[in-house]
């Protein structure tokens, strides 16, 4: 196949890759390549670790640390400020260096199989969207919860953060 045509049709795909991406490009590049993300440490000293729910066909149903992948030309700072504020409904103030990076390559998994992953620290400059809590009678993605200890259905994805709770 000609690069040029293989060029033009991403393009044509994805005019503005910094806004995002189409699915379907975004699981064939992330079958080819690391993807790179932030991940959000929420600690608050008396209610624990904020996380959120997942049900997803990525990962499946379980709590994991709020997280974004990295967009095309954007920074780490824009991307934890447009994870906290999607998967929480607030803003976060965070230390400029992440806490921990983490790389992990799944030696099965095709799509997502490598991931790199940078760990800040944050505070919530508000309180989360109320409307997003927790409800264990009526579990949906997107919700968020605070957790004293480590939760048993933290996906597995994330086992290497259970040291940080």
């Amino acid at each position: 196949m000609d690069p040029d045509e293989v060029f033009s049709t991403i393009e044509e795909l994805a005019p503005q890759p910094e806004k995002g991406l189409p699915v379907e490009l975004f699981r064939i590049l992330s079958r080819i390549m690391p993807l790179v993300n932030v991940d959000l440490l929420v600690r608050d000293e008396e209610l624990g670790t904020l996380l959120t729910w997942r049900d997803d066909e990525n990962y499946g149903p379980g709590w994991h640390v709020p997280g974004g992948i990295i967009r095309y030309k954007e920074t780490a700072e824009t991307r934890i400020l447009a994870t906290a504020r999607a998967e929480l409904g607030t803003e976060v103030e965070f230390e400029a260096e992440p806490m921990h990076i983490e790389q992990a390559i799944d030696p099965v998994r095709r799509e997502r199989g490598h991931m790199i992953s940078m760990l800040y620290r944050c505070r919530l400059a508000g309180a989360p969207d109320g409307r997003l809590k927790w409800n264990p009678a009526a579990p949906e993605a997107g919700q968020w919860g605070w957790h004293r200890e480590c939760p048993a259905n933290l996906i597995p994805e994330q086992n290497h953060y259970r040291r940080f709770f």
